[in-house]
């Protein structure tokens, strides 16, 4: 197994300096090459998990395996894409996704062109000396993959790395994430609240519990030989997840607001936008 996490468990001190429980129990298994989502409640430990991978993070109990060697801190086989750029507003597109390979003290030559080969990927070529500031949202966070992708990493860990784009835009973002993914080969780990996005573009996906964050179930998405997934099949998964994620959010909402909260089946229904999620 390429990344195997076993029996993980995370705290962190509120400020009163007592301990709240994040993550209890998580054991997961992910093949190399694989593309895998988790799904679940606001607060439930999905983006701590993703940083104990990355080691940004240490592990309560429980261990991380990358390829068989233990995860006790960042390394350059692990990168994360956050929900912001976090581009360099001073540098040009091909500057920023030169950045990572300077620090390794690349060849400039050999920078720029592996800098020239990623942009052709997330199609900016004709960007490559354009600022942040004049690119659209879509167009950054694709500078944002493409800079995480010139180094090389076999693991893509993404924290909700569209959540602030428009329907459209993470439409065509997705198509390029799937095609990038399968022209790398390289492993996703994908944080994200929206269920049809966890659904359309994952091989699995993990639903988490509420805090502390446990997993609840897992889906595996079967697709047909051209890679896609009938109709039927997608509506009936979304369904299936959202209902147990229905059932964590009136958890939630209860020890918020006490057993006065009441919550109607329809109330968590799609959305006009029809993502399954979005609100989630």
């Amino acid at each position: 197994m390429y990344v195997k996490i076993e029996g993980i468990n995370k705290s962190f001190l509120d400020e009163k300096n007592q301990p709240i429980k994040v993550l209890e129990d998580i054991n997961i298994d992910i093949d190399k090459g694989s593309f895998v989502s988790i799904v679940g409640p606001s607060g439930c430990g999905k983006s701590t998990l993703l940083y104990l991978i990355a080691g940004l993070e240490q592990t309560d109990t429980g261990s991380i395996y990358v390829n068989g060697k233990k995860v006790t801190k960042p390394g350059p086989d692990r990168v994360v894409v956050f929900q912001e750029d976090g581009l360099f507003p001073w540098l040009t597109v091909l500057e920023n996704i030169m950045y990572g390979l300077k620090l390794k003290n690349i060849p400039i030559t050999t920078a720029k062109e592996k800098a020239l080969d990623i942009l052709k990927l997330v199609h900016l070529s004709k960007y490559s000396q354009s600022y942040p500031h004049q690119l659209s949202g879509g167009m950054k966070q694709r500078v944002a993959i493409a800079r995480s992708l010139v180094t090389e990493p076999d693991i893509l860990l993404m924290d909700e790395p569209f959540s602030a784009l428009d329907e459209q835009t993470r439409m065509v973002l997705h198509h390029e994430l799937l095609e990038i993914w399968k022209k790398t080969k390289v492993t996703i780990f994908f944080i994200t609240h929206n269920i049809r996005e966890a659904v359309q573009l994952s091989e699995k996906v993990i639903v988490f519990a509420t805090r502390p964050g446990q997993i609840k179930e897992t889906f595996t998405i079967t697709t047909t030989k051209d890679g896609m997934m009938p109709d039927s099949i997608t509506l009936n998964t979304e369904q299936k997840i959202l209902a147990i994620l229905q059932s964590e959010i009136v958890k939630v909402l209860k020890e918020e607001m006490g057993d006065d909260y009441s919550l109607k089946t329809n109330q968590l229904h799609h959305s006009d936008r029809n993502d399954l999620g979005s609100h989630i």
